[in-house]
C-alpha cells in the first residue's frame, strides 16, 4: 500500500509540474507574438506617446522627421541646461560668491527652460497635424495620464 500511495505522489507531482511547464510555455510565446508598438525612429528604448496611438505607416513617415528633429533639438537645449547647471553649481561653491554672476546665469537657465517649453508646445502642435479626430483624443488622455502619473500606458 506505501508503494501505491509513493508512485501516486510522484506520478501527481509530475502532472502539476508539466501543466506549470506547459502554462509558462503558452505564455511566454503568447507574449512574444504579440505585436510590438511602433518604435522611436530616434531613442527606441523610450516611450513616446504616439507611438501608442497606432499610426498608420504613412503617419509614421511623417511622424519619424517631425519626431528626429524634436529630439535633436531637445538633445541640444538639455545639454545647455545641463552646462548652466553645472556652472551654477560651481559659482555657489566659490569662496566669494558673485551676486551678479548668479543671477546672470539664472536668467540664462531660465531662458533655456523657456525654449524648452516652446519646443515642446511646438512638437505637441506639429505632431497633432498628423493624427485623425480619434488618434487626437486619445493623445491628449495619453498625455494627461503621463503628467499625472509619469507613465504612459
Amino acid at each position: 500500500m506505501k508503494g501505491k500511495s509513493l508512485l501516486f505522489v510522484l506520478i501527481l507531482s509530475l502532472a502539476i509540474n508539466a501543466s506549470i511547464l506547459g502554462t509558462m510555455g503558452y505564455h511566454y510565446y503568447r507574449d512574444a507574438s504579440l505585436a510590438k508598438d511602433a518604435p522611436c525612429p530616434l531613442s527606441p528604448a523610450h516611450q513616446h506617446l504616439y507611438q501608442h496611438l497606432g499610426l498608420s505607416t504613412p503617419q509614421l513617415a511623417q511622424m519619424e522627421p517631425v519626431a528626429q528633429k524634436f529630439h535633436e533639438r531637445l538633445g541640444q537645449l538639455e545639454t545647455a541646461m545641463k552646462g548652466g547647471n553645472e556652472r551654477l553649481v560651481e559659482l555657489l561653491g566659490e569662496r566669494e560668491v558673485d551676486p551678479g554672476q548668479v543671477e546672470g546665469l539664472r536668467k540664462e537657465i531660465a531662458g533655456i527652460q523657456d525654449e524648452i517649453q516652446r519646443e515642446v508646445i511646438a512638437h505637441i502642435l506639429e505632431t497633432k497635424r498628423i493624427l485623425d479626430a480619434k488618434q487626437k483624443k486619445q493623445f491628449f488622455a495619453l498625455m494627461s495620464k503621463s503628467m499625472a502619473t509619469g507613465e504612459i500606458k
